[in-house]
């Protein structure tokens, strides 16, 4: 068994980009392994259910050609987890068409590869409703209908470690997952050489965001994670960013409803008795991780259906008078319109304003009424089909820019467009409807493998 191992991680998501001077430093040190997460639901539901990816197809090719060649010249395996943001069929099929161009035009073949799918089949999640083995995820998320499953266009499940210990096993040299569990592509790394399962899944959970451990913090800079046997350290390989034992138990906090319990598919991170140490150079050394497996093995579904369409606009005000009165006026627009569309049931569709510079972040919660001396007014309509909302939308903008609210000393436009046209067709409005715990017999039976030579 090694003394150690190093992960380098580029990235926060794959496609975000890296300094390449940043990875030219961590693969000096020579890794063990290249692993980067690809995918979060950060941004909502719109891109599993639209089938598109976080980032542009050019900027997730940047990423990958220095991520791809550097593991195929050093001979080491290199992870990607939640493939093109959702990790659906349609997101991996997207990152393979930007691999198998990357491999041509670099003639980096033969390169074994491993394809992890994370699609659940509706029938399974059916069969599993059925024995009450689905159940919401936190309290705010309904119990599974079979009416919201038919609607949903497409299922995953986060993988845990077990899928991507077995390629490994079988020798992949690119491994690219479905849908993952954030730390779990790392702690593979690290479990596949035989080191602490709680550390290797701790030190996974820094690296999945990059540099953002970091002081200054950001996604797109390098970070590196050394595993011994007893402890793991994370340092950027930006020698501008330095990690500290405050920013890196920071982030050990990121995105979990519990200071120091983490769950993830099978498994109970605990770190209430973690020490955070600097040891010099910008590197920080943890310790104290601990982890237990669940009496019931349990994976995150992810599916979501389209609800609605949207149109929406821009805009800027200035004027004093409306500035003051700005919620007021936008009551009696958005009545106004409501009046002259009574033929779409109002329970069809929603008209919402955001006033950035007032309350446009915070809304009822804001503590702060301080007013700017200028708006920007985003306004939105919701609606069951885009002919509705866009023509919705068009009436507010129009019954707003011509508005005549007392004190009115012009009778031009109260709104002033940065962009022509005006109005935006945004297209399909979609909402997380499978968001669900199900329970399976282990870690793999959900995830089939395809092997694959390039």
């Amino acid at each position: 068994m090694k003394k150690h191992i190093k992960i380098l991680s580029p990235c926060g998501i794959l496609g975000y980009g890296f300094p390449p001077e940043s990875f030219a430093n961590g693969m000096k040190e020579k890794p063990d392994a290249i692993v980067v997460d690809a995918g979060s639901t950060d941004a909502g539901p719109h891109k599993l259910g639209a089938s598109t990816a976080i980032v542009s197809r050019k900027a997730c090719k940047k990423d990958l050609e220095f991520i791809i060649t550097a593991g195929f010249k050093n001979n080491i395996p290199v992870i990607i987890g939640s493939a093109g943001g959702s990790g659906a069929r349609a997101h991996v099929e997207w990152t393979l068409d930007i691999i198998d161009e990357i491999i041509t035009e670099g003639k980096l073949s033969p390169l074994k590869q491993a394809v992890i799918w994370a699609d659940i089949p509706k029938d399974i999640i059916q069969q599993h409703m059925r024995q009450d083995k689905v159940i919401p995820l936190g309290n705010t998320v309904p119990v599974l209908t079979d009416k919201a499953l038919k609607e949903t266009t497409s299922i995953v499940a986060q993988m845990g470690t077990e899928p991507i210990l077995e390629a490994l096993g079988c020798g992949a040299q690119l491994i690219v997952c479905g849908r993952a569990y954030d730390p779990a592509p790392f702690a593979a790394v690290g479990i596949f050489h035989g080191f602490d399962k709680a550390l290797a899944y701790h030190m996974g959970k820094v690296l999945e965001c990059g540099a953002l451990c970091c002081e200054p913090g950001t996604t797109k800079d390098c970070m590196m994670g050394v595993l011994y046997n007893d402890n793991f350290e994370v340092y950027s390989t930006n020698p501008q960013r330095k990690c500290t034992p405050v920013s890196v138990a920071a982030h050990t906090f990121y995105e979990k409803d519990h200071p120091f319990i983490l769950h993830g598919p099978g498994i109970v991170l605990e770190l209430e008795d973690c020490d955070f140490i600097d040891v010099g150079k910008g590197r920080v050394r943890v310790s104290g991780s601990r982890i237990s497996s669940t009496p019931v093995y349990e994976v995150k579904l992810e599916g979501a259906r389209r609800v609605a369409y949207r149109s929406f606009v821009v805009a800027g005000v200035r004027d004093p008078i409306l500035v003051e009165k700005i919620e007021e006026v936008e009551e009696l627009v958005k009545n106004s319109v409501m009046e002259q569309y009574q033929e779409i049931p109002q329970d069809q569709y929603e008209i919402n304003f955001y006033n950035y510079g007032k309350n446009g972040v915070m809304g009822s919660l804001e503590t702060n009424n301080t007013i700017s001396h200028e708006l920007g007014v985003v306004f939105e309509v919701i609606a069951r089909t885009q002919s509705d909302a866009s023509a919705l939308c068009s009436s507010v903008r129009s019954t707003f820019m011509h508005y005549g609210y007392d004190g009115r000393k012009s009778t031009a436009g109260n709104l002033a467009f940065p962009f022509a046209p005006s109005d935006v067709e945004f297209g399909a409005v979609y909402e997380f409807s499978v968001y669900h715990l199900m329970e399976t017999e282990n870690g793999k039976v959900l995830f089939p493998i395809e092997y694959r030579n390039k």
